[in-house]
């Protein structure tokens, strides 16, 4: 009961703002219902003028229904499925991962960014945009200004991405199955990548879409390794930290177990095979999850801020996302599928 005192108006306050960017999401999906809360959250935000009662709820929202999300995310990763039909395109998707990474650490150093936003945009650019982000904030225990701000730049480069690359990838003459693995290697987000290979579909006439989708969700596969090493590192951090102050550790406080969670929840759809019936309705779920938290999010950033402070992860967005166009079409050159 004091929990439900504390934090009804905060959550009802999200959950307001959710069920209509979800719906929006659905309509236009290169666009997404997390963008919808998070923009609606930050207009809102300048609205508001006693924020006190409803903080603790939107806190809780953020933090909290954010790592829920990712547990029952996990529900809609069959591994041994999977990686059955994206086999192929490992190499790629290896390539263009590792590309991003490498990029976003360079830029992180080069222009001296905080090392939190420079993770998030170099994790979101190379995996799966919004879940990587939502799966890795919470690991490295990033603010919600940070998260909005990694989200906006990820979103920018997908719509971009959504509106050109059909038309990019006729131009370069790519075959079907080239343009399924350039979409599901080059564009961020399964939502983006869903609209440019539909795209494409109504242009050439050809089924690229359930290709794309395929490749995506293998690249999305690697949100479980890099959160565990990044969970890893986190860990060792504090510890380090701990002993230089004299406290006492404790692994128990500090590892974010909402990860083995997920974890766990794709190898028991693995293993037991859960049908669609079952999962279906968790991954919808998971995405409400998500748009709660990204509501919550915009509630807690200042708009003008983000703006103000924007120049350098969009710049670092950008060089990721052309890195990973770039090699994306190098890796088919070379493996002879372009």
């Amino acid at each position: 009961m004091k929990f439900l005192r504390t934090n009804w108006t905060g959550i009802i306050l999200c959950l307001l703002i959710a069920i209509p960017a979800f719906f929006l999401g659905k309509l236009l999906p290169v666009v997404g219902g997390p963008v919808f809360a998070i923009l609606t959250g930050m207009l809102l935000a300048l609205l508001i003028k006693r924020k006190e009662v409803l903080q603790p709820g939107i806190n809780f929202t953020s933090k909290k229904i954010l790592q829920w999300a990712v547990v029952l995310l996990g529900f809609g990763m069959n591994l041994a499925e999977i990686l059955r039909l994206g086999a192929q395109s490992l190499p790629i998707i290896i390539s263009t991962i590792s590309t991003s990474l490498i990029l976003a650490f360079i830029l992180y150093r080069a222009m001296k960014m905080p090392s939190r936003i420079s993770t998030l945009i170099g994790v979101g650019s190379s995996i799966c945009g919004g879940s990587a982000i939502a799966a890795t904030a919470p690991v490295i225990g990033a603010n919600d200004e940070e998260i909005a701000q990694s989200i906006s730049v990820i979103f920018l480069f997908n719509v971009i991405a959504a509106l050109i690359f059909p038309t990019l990838g006729g131009a370069l003459g790519l075959s079907n199955e080239g343009f399924g693995l350039f979409a599901g290697t080059a564009i961020n987000d399964t939502s983006s990548v869903t609209a440019a290979a539909a795209a494409w579909d109504g242009i050439h006439g050809s089924n690229t879409l359930d290709q794309a989708t395929i490749v995506k969700l293998t690249r999305t596969l690697a949100i479980i390794p890099i959160t565990l090493v990044l969970a890893f590192v986190r860990t060792r951090k504090e510890k380090k930290l701990d002993a230089a102050a004299g406290t006492a550790f404790s692994f128990k406080k500090i590892f974010p177990w909402f990860v083995l969670f997920f974890v766990l929840a794709s190898v028991v759809t693995t293993i037991f095979n859960l049908p669609a019936f079952v999962t279906g309705p968790l991954k919808e779920l998971s995405k409400f999850f998500i748009i709660m938290a990204m509501a919550a999010i915009g509630l807690n950033t200042h708009i003008v801020k983000l703006v103000r402070t924007g120049g350098k992860p969009i710049f670092m967005g950008l060089v990721c996302w052309i890195g990973i166009a770039a090699v994306s079409l190098g890796m088919q050159h070379l493996l002879g599928i372009w």
